[in-house]
């Protein structure tokens, strides 16, 4: 008997740092068996990915692998701008989310394209109980490393008291069962920080909070809940092996590099608009290792003080680098164009930079899409975290990977010239830093090995899609 076409509906957050990884897995599963895909997330970021749309036009569109059709948080015409009353948005996008996503898969069903699983990323624990009232079987996306997975559930499961005894202690040593012990000051924000109902994060706390009960919700004694990781099996083997009552596997690292090298057609995921300044043809122009690269990432608000520390101590460093300071980030004030040994870009193709052989060290926020893209890229790093999971991942970056530094912060938070400076030295000068460029060529052939076909990654989704 010819075996029933599957179709995977893969569900995420209108953020940039959630579309890539969510879209990746996407066409990931769209290769594998020729199953087909459907990719949703808001309509006000659909409009972004794809800016050709026109107002009139379905905004149903496809490319070669994939279907999109976004649902409605309640504000189709927002920018992807920062969120003013970001609770406010949380409450509507909870709400108007469910409901119009449920609309989706019965439209699907109905079509005769009946939805076959459910994927959803963070922020979005209500996909399974829409999943669930339409008999459909799903499967969480974590797009954080296993380590910070483990954290959460340990803190939802019997730990939280004492984390929240201890939060006036930044060096309280949390010791939780199967990780490594860990300094209260590296574990996540949401965790280490009291959200009251005032805060203007609280709806996240409370997201995360719902999305681990809903888990254990889904448990029963012949199934357990799927959780999907993008990392891989030789990076966090004793994080992955915890859990006995979850089916975790880990499927990446899933980058378009990792994917398939030789084909880029389709959407790209980009809510920003590519600078078309050249800089990979100025990259060409620089000697191997020699670049500096700067990403603080698609949401960080980077203050005047930060831009002017980067700025100068990356003149005063001499070396060439590529420095990303989005549009909304450009404050008055700040001269970029006495730039005069790199070159200051709006947005650029992050994994392209990195695998350029003149890119010599990432200067990183430590959000986990940038770690990951460094690690498979084999670039050592420079972290520079403030919160949620960027302070455990410089620390894994720094003290269990060994593939870069930690740089220390002002009392303000600012990473300052003669710091960066410092840690410029570390990560591309003789000495210590011939190790971390070594450890970091050995976790880059390891992510290849992890995704190729036949790897571990790879066979683990494999294994998703025969159990669907």
């Amino acid at each position: 008997m010819e075996k029933k076409q599957l179709h995977f509906l893969v569900v995420t957050f209108p953020f940039q740092g959630h579309i890539n990884p969510a879209l990746q897995l996407a066409k990931r599963l769209a290769l594998e068996n020729s199953s087909h895909v459907t990719f949703s997330t808001t309509i006000s970021a659909h409009r972004h990915m794809f800016p050709s749309l026109s107002e009139a036009s379905s905004l149903e569109t496809k490319d070669e692998l994939i279907t999109y059709i976004p649902f409605s948080d309640g504000h189709d015409e927002a920018s992807t701008g920062v969120i003013a009353d970001f609770n406010g948005y949380m409450s509507d996008f909870n709400q108007i989310g469910s409901r119009s996503l449920s609309e989706i898969i019965g439209n699907l069903n109905s079509s005769g394209h009946p939805v076959s699983c459910v994927i959803h990323t963070l922020l979005l624990p209500w996909a399974a109980d829409v999943a669930r009232d339409h008999g459909i079987s799903s499967a969480l996306y974590w797009i954080q490393p296993a380590t910070v997975f483990a954290i959460y559930y340990h803190y939802y499961n019997g730990y939280g008291d004492i984390i929240k005894a201890n939060r006036h202690d930044p060096s309280y040593l949390v010791e939780l069962p199967g990780l490594r012990p860990c300094k209260l000051k590296d574990l996540p924000s949401f965790v280490t920080q009291s959200f009251d109902e005032a805060d203007p994060f609280h709806s996240i706390y409370l997201s995360f909070d719902q999305l681990f009960q809903s888990l254990l919700k889904e448990r029963t004694d012949k199934s357990k809940p799927i959780v999907l990781v993008n990392t891989f099996a030789a990076l966090e083997a004793k994080e992955l092996a915890i859990f006995n009552d979850l089916e975790m596997l880990p499927i990446g690292p899933l980058l378009p590099l990792m994917i398939n090298q030789n084909n880029e057609s389709g959407n790209g995921g980009s809510l920003f608009r590519h600078d078309e300044k050249g800089y990979l043809q100025w990259l060409d122009s620089k000697p191997e290792n020699s670049v500096v690269y700067v990403s603080f990432g698609s949401l960080a608000a980077v203050r005047k003080d930060q831009l002017e520390e980067l700025l100068n101590g990356l003149e005063d460093s001499g070396r060439p680098y590529i420095w990303v300071v989005r549009k909304d980030n450009r404050v008055e004030g700040v001269d970029f164009e006495r730039a005069k040994n790199g070159m200051v870009v709006e947005w650029c193709n992050q994994v392209k930079v990195l695998s350029h052989s003149s890119v010599g060290c990432f200067v990183t926020h430590c959000g986990w899409n940038s770690v990951l893209e460094s690690l498979s890229c084999g670039v050592v790093m420079v972290g520079a975290p403030r919160l949620s999971d960027q302070t455990i991942n410089a620390r894994l970056i720094e003290e269990v990977w060994g593939v870069g530094v930690r740089a220390e912060l002002s009392e303000d938070g600012v990473m300052e010239r003669k710091e960066l400076m410092r840690c410029l030295d570390v990560v591309m000068s003789d000495g210590a830093a011939a190790q971390m460029r070594k450890m970091a060529v050995f976790w880059k052939e390891k992510a290849r090995e992890a995704t190729r076909k036949g790897g571990p990654s790879d066979c683990n989704l494999i294994a998703l899609v025969n159990s669907i």
